[in-house]
C-alpha cells in the first residue's frame, strides 16, 4: 500500500488536535519496553528504516486530501488547518524531532530508547500522533532481535562448553527461515534484518535486502543450496538413493555445502542404508560437507540420534575439550520445533551426549518472525513533559491505581551510563551532555546513519 503517514495512525488520533490544552506548545514523549517476563534487556533496532522509508518522504496535497475525504466519511475530526501547515511551511516534512540511543545497543529494559518533541509550537499533537507508526516500526525488530540474540546466548554457551571454535562457529548456528511464516513482506524484510545483527545464517532475502538499503550492509547473510520435501519426494521413494546422489553430484565444490531434508519416508533407514550405506563412500570422496536435516520427531531426541548414527557410521575426532566432532563431511540441522526452550535443551542434550555443538545447526522459522507482538517485551509510548507559553515544562504521566506497572515516565527523559548499566533520568536532573538520547532525526533531516556493521559490534559488545 501507497504511504500516507496522516493515515498510518489509530483513528481516534485524528481528534486528538482538539483535545491538549490551549497553552500547549511542545510536547514531549518516549517510548520504551517495559519491566517484563521475556527479557531484561532488549535489542534495539528498527528507527532508522523508519526515518528513512517513512518520515524520510514528505506528504503531499494529495496525502491530505485523501485523508480529509477518508476522516470525514470515517466519522473523525480530521484537522486540515494543522496538515497544511505541516506542507505548505515545511515542505510536507513533519516538524519533529527523535532523539534515540545507538542501534544496535542492549539497553535494560524500563528505559527510554527513544524520545520525541514537536518542533513547531502550533502543533503540540503531532508527537503523539506519530506513536503508531513510529512504535511499530521499532517493537517488531526490536523483540525479533532481542529474541534471536537468547538464542545466540545459549548457543554461545553451548560452544563455550564444548567447541574449539566458538568465534568461527557461533555465526551460523541459527539459520532464518521464516519468511513464509510472516505475515508481510515488510515483517519479513525487518524480522530477517533484524536476526541478521546476531546471525549470519539467512533463507529470508527480504532481510538481506532490509540490512543493504537502510543500513548500507554489504552482504550480511549467507545460505547454501538445500532440499525440500518437494524435490525428493518428486523422485519416488523407489529412487530416494537416486533423489540424495543428485543432490551429491549437483551441488560439489570446494567446501561446498549441502543440506537434505532426509524424513520423506524413514528417517533411520536414510541415515543408515543411503547416507551411511549405499552413498557413504561418495559422501566420503566429497570436497564438501553434507548437513543431514531430521524435519519430524522430538525436536531434542530426534537430531541426537541422528547425530549419534552419524558418529558411529562416519566417525571424527576428540576435540581439546573432550568432545566428539564428526568427520568433516558431515553435520546435522535441526529446524523443526525450534524454539528458546527446544535449543537450550538441545544444546544441553548434545554437550551431556559428549559431542561438540559443532555438529549441529539450528533452524527457526515462524517461532522466530512471527510468534512476538507488542506485548512481547511490553512495548509502550507515552508523552511526559509539556511545554507552555512562557517556554517552562510541566511534567506529565500516568499512574493507574488498578496496574502500577503501567506507570509512566514523568518528565523530559535522559539515558545516562553509571556502573556500565543504562539508566534512566529525568533530563533537568542531569548535566545534559551526558545524555545519551542524542537527536537522530529532524524536520526530515537524518542526523545520525548507523552501518549494519555497527549495529552488528554494539549487540554483542
Amino acid at each position: 500500500m501507497a504511504n500516507n503517514i496522516i493515515l498510518s495512525t489509530d483513528s481516534y488520533k485524528h481528534s486528538h488536535f482538539l483535545q491538549y490544552p490551549p497553552e500547549a506548545r511542545v510536547i514531549s514523549a518516549y517510548g520504551e519496553s517495559r519491566i517484563n517476563n521475556f527479557a531484561d534487556e532488549v535489542l534495539f533496532l528498527g528507527l532508522q528504516p523508519f526515518l528513512i522509508n517513512y518520515l524520510g518522504k514528505p506528504l503531499s496535497q494529495a496525502d491530505i486530501d485523501e485523508a480529509a475525504e477518508l476522516c470525514a466519511a470515517h466519522g473523525v475530526p480530521f484537522n486540515r488547518e494543522g496538515w497544511q501547515a505541516v506542507l505548505d511551511d515545511h515542505g510536507g516534512y513533519l516538524p519533529i524531532e527523535i532523539s534515540a540511543l545507538e542501534e544496535g545497543r542492549m539497553v535494560p529494559t524500563s528505559v527510554p530508547l527513544f524520545q520525541v518533541v514537536n518542533t513547531d509550537p502550533r502543533m503540540p499533537w503531532l508527537t503523539t500522533f506519530v506513536e503508531t507508526a513510529l512504535l511499530r516500526a521499532i517493537w517488531y525488530p526490536t523483540t525479533v532481535g532481542t529474541l534471536s540474540r537468547k538464542c545466540k546466548s545459549i548457543i554461545a554457551a553451548g560452544l563455550e562448553r564444548t567447541s574449539d571454535d566458538v568465534a568461527g562457529q557461533l555465526p551460523f548456528k541459527l539459520h532464518d527461515f521464516g519468511a513464509r511464516g510472516v505475515s508481510s513482506g515488510e515483517s519479513a524484510a525487518l524480522g530477517g534484518m533484524a536476526h541478521l545483527v546476531n546471525f549470519s545464517g539467512t533463507d529470508t532475502l527480504e532481510g538481506i535486502l532490509a540490512a543493504r538499503r537502510y543500513y548500507s550492509a554489504d552482504m550480511p547473510g549467507f545460505s547454501i543450496p538445500a532440499a525440500e520435501h518437494s524435490t525428493m519426494t518428486s523422485w519416488g521413494r523407489v529412487r530416494e538413493e537416486a533423489a540424495y546422489e543428485n543432490m551429491l553430484d549437483s551441488f560439489e565444490g570446494e567446501n561446498a555445502l549441502v543440506a537434505v531434508v532426509s524424513d520423506s519416508y524413514d528417517l533411520d533407514h536414510a541415515v543408515e542404508s543411503i547416507w551411511g550405506g549405499s552413498l557413504r563412500e561418495k559422501v566420503l570422496s566429497r570436497k564438501g560437507t553434507l548437513v543431514v536435516r531430521p524435519d519430524s520427531g522430538d525436536p531434542v531426541e530426534t537430531p541426537l540420534r541422528t547425530l549419534q548414527k552419524l558418529w558411529d557410521i562416519f566417525g571424527g575426532q576428540t576435540n581439546g575439550k573432550g568432545f566428539k566432532v564428526l568427520d568433516p563431511h558431515v553435520r546435522v540441522i535441526q529446524g523443526d520445533g525450534m524454539n528458546v526452550e527446544s535449543i537450550a535443551r538441545l544444546v544441553q542434550a548434545v554437550g551431556d551426549a559428549g559431542f561438540a555443538v559443532d555438529n549441529i545447526a539450528f533452524g527457526m522459522g515462524g517461532g522466530l518472525l512471527q510468534l512476538v507482538n507488542r506485548d512481547t517485551l511490553r512495548f509502550a509510548m507515552k508523552a511526559n513533559a509539556m511545554q507552555v507559553e512562557d517556554g517552562s515544562w510541566h511534567d506529565v504521566s500516568k499512574k493507574p491505581a488498578t496496574d502500577p506497572s503501567k506507570a509512566s515516565k514523568a518528565g523530559r527523559q535522559a539515558v545516562v551510563e553509571e556502573g556500565g548499566r543504562l539508566l534512566a533520568k529525568k533530563l533537568d536532573d542531569i548535566d545534559p551532555a551526558l545524555d545519551q538520547l542524542k537527536p537522530v532525526w529532524r524536520n526530515g533531516e537524518l542526523l545520525v546513519r548507523h552501518s549494519f556493521d555497527e549495529v552488528r559490534a554494539r549487540s554483542w559488545s
